[in-house]
């Protein structure tokens, strides 16, 4: 059984009070020296500055939005139809009519398969695409209660935070709105795993009730510290000294203490403020990414990169009130009702969330400094009906690892593009096969990062991604 976060005998006021000091002196984290053991990619000449992940969380269904299949047989096909966009080489679903004027910025990426190495669960296809490593036994053996593990290969923000240099001000991996999912299930490969808590992302959350406002659970700060208090750094030593020797030997304690170190230059710092009141952007901007959390979440990613955080993830966030509606968790899982919840509750909102970012980056000149990866943890089976909706009758869509397609803008990657091709039926590459290691080397190598070594708590050398390889041609 893993030790628990808190001891005991330790306060939460005492815990939260001793949390915002003392840790600054001491050095965290893997060198990024050394051989990767693999033969470098070509760098790009401009690496980007930036990625923002937009993860669909429950299973986004490739075939009703952008590897659509008009000529197949209706229980395939579905109920929607392709429509032209602004690149000639690509169709997306008819119901997003606004992605579809910023696709001459899109690279669509087909035929990204587990090749048999993921579970079906939602654990273990988040793990493979956050991470690029196909998922474990542990796997296989716990499905969805699987937790994660202090081993765990690392996320890929993770990993680009650990090689970037500090920000001045703000957190290098920042996740937003939510942690995916609700505890004690929490998804594993969001975190840095084997690379230390140090290298956590700092999470923002919102709400469906305040899209407009996030808060910051890791800058929660005992109500006797006055930000007066907090200035003077030698009195707040002093004063919490005793509570500090009282934990300093709590293994578990002293991890979480690292990323609550994080917070006391955040707290002290307007320029934080600044960068996290998405609130202040004029009206016209908040209507245009849409007064939902998953649309201000969009806008407070472009906030965060143009302020020069390398990593933003935004996990979309369910709604609850459709749950029963789709068989699901309010998200991307349409096990029931497939058609109309894309239709009437998701494909709108993401529409008017993705194209408004892309449009926003690319008119701030941003757009080929920051990478933009649409993914999510697998694709839904093409074939209509599954079997815990009443199969054909409830119009669902099950899982389906086997096949689905990712969406990738900015940073390098040439726009107006398909890459990768399905067969008839969108249920398996018909030709390049992509793993999700591949998808995760090709964000590396916008990023400009080659050397993927790390070092273990011996010093010894280890790879962090040996499986993939970058997706050069999208370049």
């Amino acid at each position: 059984m893993p030790a628990p976060l808190f001891s005991a005998k330790l306060s939460r006021r005492a815990f939260i009070a001793a949390s915002t000091v003392g840790f600054a002196g001491l050095r965290f984290g893997t060198s990024a020296s050394g051989a990767s053991g693999a033969a470098p990619s070509p760098a790009r000449k401009k690496p980007a500055k930036s990625t923002i992940v937009f993860f669909l969380c429950g299973g986004a269904s490739h075939i009703d939005m952008w590897d659509m299949k008009p000529d197949a047989p209706a229980e395939y096909r579905g109920e929607f139809d392709p429509t032209r966009t602004s690149a000639p080489e690509i169709q997306l679903c008819e119901h997003l009519p606004l992605l579809a004027k910023q696709a001459h910025h899109l690279a669509v990426v087909n035929g990204v398969t587990d090749g048999g190495q993921a579970t079906g669960d939602h654990h273990a296809g988040y793990y493979y695409n956050l991470t690029g490593h196909a998922p474990d036994e542990t796997f296989k053996q716990q499905g969805n209660d699987r937790r994660p593990y202090p081993t765990d290969w690392p996320y890929m923000g993770c990993v680009v935070g650990s090689k970037r240099p500090a920000h001045p001000k703000l957190p290098k991996v920042i996740t937003l709105p939510h942690k995916p999912s609700k505890l004690p299930y929490t998804r594993p490969g969001q975190f840095a795993g084997r690379l230390g808590m140090e290298h956590d992302p700092f999470y923002l959350s919102g709400s469906m009730e305040t899209p407009l406002q996030f808060s910051a659970p890791a800058l929660t700060l005992d109500a006797s510290i006055t930000p007066a208090r907090m200035t003077d750094r030698q009195a707040l030593l002093n004063t919490l000294d005793g509570l500090r020797r009282g934990i300093d030997t709590d293994a578990s304690v002293r991890n979480h203490l690292i990323q609550h170190e994080k917070a006391f230059s955040l707290l002290s710092s307007s320029s934080t403020t600044r960068a996290f009141d998405v609130a202040s952007e004029p009206a016209e901007v908040c209507e245009r990414y849409g007064k939902t959390i998953n649309g201000t979440s969009m806008l407070m990613a472009r906030r965060l990169v143009e302020a020069g955080v390398p990593f933003v993830t935004v996990f979309w966030k369910e709604n609850e009130a459709i749950a029963s509606k789709c068989k699901s968790a309010g998200g991307w899982d349409t096990h029931a009702n497939n058609f109309n919840c894309l239709k009437d509750y998701l494909l709108g909102e993401f529409d008017r969330a993705l194209s408004a970012l892309i449009e926003d980056l690319a008119q701030k000149g941003l757009l080929d400094d920051t990478l933009v990866l649409v993914t999510s943890e697998m694709g839904r089976k093409p074939k209509i009906g599954d079997p815990r909706s009443g199969g054909k009758s409830g119009a669902g869509r099950d899982h389906w690892t086997a096949c689905m397609s990712v969406l990738m803008a900015g940073g390098g990657v040439r726009g107006g593009q398909v890459y990768g091709r399905t067969d008839a039926h969108g249920e398996y590459p018909a030709e390049m096969p992509i793993s999700p290691a591949d998808v995760t080397k090709t964000v590396y190598h916008a990023m400009g990062i080659d050397d993927l070594t790390a070092y273990d708590m011996q010093g010894r050398p280890y790879n962090l991604l040996d499986d993939g390889r970058p997706l050069l041609q999208l370049f």
